[in-house]
């Protein structure tokens, strides 16, 4: 992107913050400019005490608006976009407060905190290209743009599902590019990339474009991912491909179906070591979990479309996946308990529960018959999206769309506001967040 493009860009995304108002770029000196070049003539005595007037509320807005107005945060703090993703929430646990962000008539859509919980990640996008990423400070000042790419025009080219390494070093993300083919049509590739976190160009981590999912370990050491392959189907869902027959001279040769299905790999954060982690002959799995010790890795796991099972796999070369469920269900999303001793995953049409629910899955054992409801309260339903703080004391998931907030110790469900509906993951500050007054400015 060039200069005057990123200076476009910035102006675009222009930063207003809906509880105080945003520093300006303007001084006393206006005023005196002002009132040097004013004509003094009855009819404008009014209208310089009005300008004048104005021009004051200004100044005293563009000082420290957090100091006068928003309290600090606290913490911990969840981030979460609107439904109409037109702008971020930041909740604050410690104090019930909560502060709004919007970058502008973008789809905003927040993704992780940095390793210290002093800046938010998050992308921003409208109908007619893919997002970019962007890096701001917890009162929406101090935004960067983070990505930086001149092989190919705007509107070709974007980010998605970034991930800031805990490490601080790296934030991976699936780099999204319009390429043309040899047909000369334009055919979307999806890489696994990284960046530092000042910014810069992208470097590639995947090749064969149609790769997604990328997630840190806890350590940031290693990056676990899914890439796509296609096959040609077999006889079932579950048999690969026959062996190619020969087709009768003036028969038509029939088109081949191809499947689309993924599988795990894990690649190191310098690059330098790769490895397929999953080999599924058939079906496709994908939203790879780390457990919290670094040990494993949780998975779903889709014979066939919409037909789910829950796996795990020790992250390490040639290590055999663990099957935990047998049965077929629905599951929208998992995540691991703090202390990684199972799996919690809000899961459909699970031990004849139509509904989905959040299931406690256990290591060992069959998830069909083992399995336990976590929070066995029926009014807390359509459950999705489970996210645990940092200090292990607080859930927060989805529940029809509205934000819950699940206090482990009491059992105590809080519902926050409606301004918090959406169908997006909370997003947790880490545990490094000691409050906004200790960040740096």
């Amino acid at each position: 992107m060039s200069v005057m493009s990123q200076h476009t860009a910035k102006q675009n995304f222009n930063t207003q913050i809906h509880e105080h108002t945003a520093y300006m770029p303007i001084d006393a000196t206006c005023c005196v400019h002002l009132l040097r070049t004013v004509v003094f003539k009855p009819y404008t005595i009014a209208m310089m005490l009005t300008v004048l007037l104005l021009w004051t509320r200004i100044l005293l807005s563009s000082s420290p608006a957090i100091a006068q107005f928003d309290p600090f945060l606290v913490g911990p703090l969840l981030a979460v976009n609107t439904a109409e993703q037109d702008r971020i929430i930041l909740y604050d646990v410690a104090t019930g407060s909560k502060r709004e962000l919007n970058f502008g008539r973008f789809w905003h859509q927040v993704w992780d905190f940095s390793p210290d919980g002093c800046r938010i990640l998050f992308t921003l996008n409208d109908i007619a290209a893919p997002g970019r990423l962007f890096s701001a400070r917890l009162d929406g000042s101090d935004m960067r743009e983070l990505v930086i790419f001149d092989a190919l025009p705007p509107e070709r080219w974007g980010v998605w599902e970034p991930d800031w390494s805990p490490d601080g070093t790296r934030i991976a993300f699936t780099m999204i590019r319009d390429l043309r083919g040899d047909d000369g049509t334009l055919e979307r590739n999806f890489h696994i990339a990284y960046v530092a976190p000042q910014g810069g160009e992208p470097n590639f981590y995947s090749v064969t474009g149609d790769e997604h999912n990328p997630q840190w370990s806890p350590d940031g050491q290693w990056l676990a991912y899914i890439s796509f392959e296609e096959r040609v189907a077999g006889a079932s869902l579950f048999a690969t491909a026959e062996p190619t027959q020969v087709v009768p001279a003036g028969v038509p040769t029939p088109q081949s179906t191809l499947l689309r299905e993924a599988d795990l790999w894990m690649v190191n954060a310098t690059g330098v070591t790769k490895f397929r982690l999953t080999n599924f002959p058939t079906g496709s799995l994908r939203a790879p979990r780390w457990s919290p010790n670094g040990e494993l890795i949780g998975f779903t796991y889709a014979p066939s479309a919409n037909d789910d099972q829950f796996w795990m796999i020790a992250a390490a070369p040639d290590a055999l996946p663990t099957q935990l469920s047998l049965g077929l269900n629905l599951t929208l999303d998992m995540t691991w308990l703090p202390d990684s001793t199972a799996l919690l995953v809000a899961a459909r049409d699970l031990q004849g529960i139509s509904e989905n629910r959040l299931w406690r899955v256990p290591l060992v054992g069959n998830a069909d018959t083992d399995a336990t409801l976590f929070i066995d309260d029926p009014s807390l339903n359509n459950a999705d999206y489970p996210r645990f703080s940092a200090d292990g004391r607080w859930l927060a998931f989805r529940s029809a769309y509205t934000l819950i907030l699940y206090e482990i110790a009491t059992q105590t469900p809080t519902f926050v506001d409606l301004d918090t509906l959406g169908n997006t993951p909370p997003v947790w500050s880490p545990a490094a967040f000691t409050g906004e007054t200790n960040c740096a400015r």
